[in-house]
C-alpha cells in the first residue's frame, strides 16, 4: 500500500460516523425498551386483582 494514499475520503468518514451513531442508537433502544416495557406492565399487576365472588341467596319455593 502506498504511504501517501488516503484510506478514506471525508465523505466516507462522515457516512461511517453516521452509521456508528445510528447503530448505537438502535442498540440502546433495543436494550432499554424491553426493560421499560416490562417495568411498566409489572407495576400494573396489582391492579389486576381477581373479581370478588358473591353467593346469591337461594329462594325457597
Amino acid at each position: 500500500m502506498d504511504a501517501n494514499s488516503q484510506s478514506a475520503s471525508p465523505t466516507d468518514t462522515y457516512s461511517h460516523r453516521l452509521a456508528d451513531i445510528v447503530g448505537t442508537a438502535i442498540a440502546l433502544v433495543t436494550l432499554t425498551l424491553p426493560v421499560f416495557v416490562i417495568a411498566h406492565y409489572s407495576t400494573d399487576v396489582s391492579n389486576n386483582q381477581p373479581p370478588r365472588t358473591y353467593t346469591m341467596p337461594i329462594r325457597g319455593n
